[in-house]
């Protein structure tokens, strides 16, 4: 659950999975503590704080069969989301623009001070990211290798994931996870090209999380040697701040939209190891100017390996391919390091029974 916006608190739906209609609820006390807990029904929920005694907190749900019921919880914090009177907290900028993103969250919620909503997000994040570690010690030790697709809507990402498993499915196994807030649509159309995709519908929520991608592993098992695609939803926000366990974050802009995206969101590039610039055969047609994008990345993240590149017309594309196969032999070096090692432990180990 993003930190800012509350997104996606008991949305999420795995395909397949058993709890699809489940509903979870995540809490962070005045001790920094966080604790989650779920309901396996699914249905509408609102609560209000409006006429509750300072601590008492107060749940309505509102069933598909109409009828609704009300429970109570008793807390000595607060919530992860804030109620009540607002607190604008800004700066002034250039022509009295009104700046919320000063101080060291970066953001405004209404009723909470930046410094509060820091040691949430703190919080919450420790717990995606002790998913995450998880996930990366797992993908380690199988060699596999693990991207995580960001992107704005619209930027191309599904059709160069579509036309990047069309060139490398006969060289090697490929799955593909697939983050969206409704529809299944972009999972039918990687499962179109003959390799297994799920799909993680989030509901209101704005990004994929550790604990979801954990459990996608589960569903598709993939091949050990493998390549690992996870498509995030597309915004570039929230997915920057969620460690999924990949190994590398690949940024996604394409030349439809504007030179200056990355110093707007900048946490994106920043937190990226790679820049795709995609639709560069509509750069004839366009005013786009692609070295000021590739330089404003860059102003962002000096250490950013750009391509520029062509899902359409496949311009570009075997360079990101060359990119992809060397990470991916790195992997499997790295695994074939670590089971000679343990073989030469279990070797010494042997050798040291038999001479007792």
């Amino acid at each position: 659950m993003c930190t800012v916006c509350g997104c996606g608190a008991g949305e999420t739906k795995i395909e397949g999975g058993a709890h699809e209609d489940s509903h979870e609820h995540t809490h962070v006390h005045e001790d920094g503590t966080v604790h989650t807990h779920a309901h396996d029904h699914g249905h509408d929920h609102d609560h209000s704080h409006d006429d509750a005694p300072l601590g008492v907190h107060s749940h309505t749900h509102h069933h598909s069969d109409g009828s609704e019921h009300s429970h109570a919880h008793v807390h000595d914090g607060e919530h992860a989301h804030a109620h009540g009177e607002e607190h604008h907290h800004h700066e002034h900028g250039v022509a009295g623009d009104l700046d919320y993103g000063t101080g060291p969250a970066r953001a405004h919620v209404p009723g909470m001070s930046q410094a509060r909503m820091v040691q949430i997000e703190q919080d919450i994040l420790s717990k995606n990211n002790a998913y995450a570690a998880a996930n990366r010690q797992s993908f380690d030790e199988r060699g596999i290798f693990a991207l995580n697709l960001v992107s704005s809507p619209g930027s191309g990402k599904t059709t160069l994931l579509c036309k990047t498993i069309e060139l490398l499915k006969d060289k090697l196994a490929i799955s593909v996870v697939e983050g969206d807030q409704q529809t299944s649509n972009d999972a039918e159309r990687i499962r179109a090209t003959g390799v297994p995709a799920l799909q993680i519908n989030t509901g209101k929520g704005c990004h994929l999380d550790g604990h979801m991608v954990g459990h996608a592993m589960q569903r598709l098992q993939p091949a050990d040697d493998s390549l690992f695609l996870i498509e995030n939803v597309g915004n570039l926000v929230c997915p920057a701040a969620f460690d999924l366990g990949e190994h590398h974050k690949v940024a996604i802009l394409s030349v439809t939209e504007g030179e200056d995206k990355p110093l707007k969101y900048p946490d994106m590039f920043a937190a990226a190891d790679v820049m795709l610039l995609n639709k560069c055969d509509l750069l004839p047609y366009l005013e786009f100017d692609a070295d000021l994008a590739e330089a404003n990345a860059r102003r962002v993240n000096p250490n950013l390996t750009i391509f520029r590149v062509s899902a359409t017309s496949g311009d570009g594309l075997s360079a990101w391919l060359d990119w992809i196969q060397s990470g991916l032999e790195e992997q499997r070096s790295k695994r074939s390091e670590s089971v000679d090692a343990l073989k030469r432990r279990v070797a010494e180990l042997e050798r040291q029974l038999a001479a007792k």
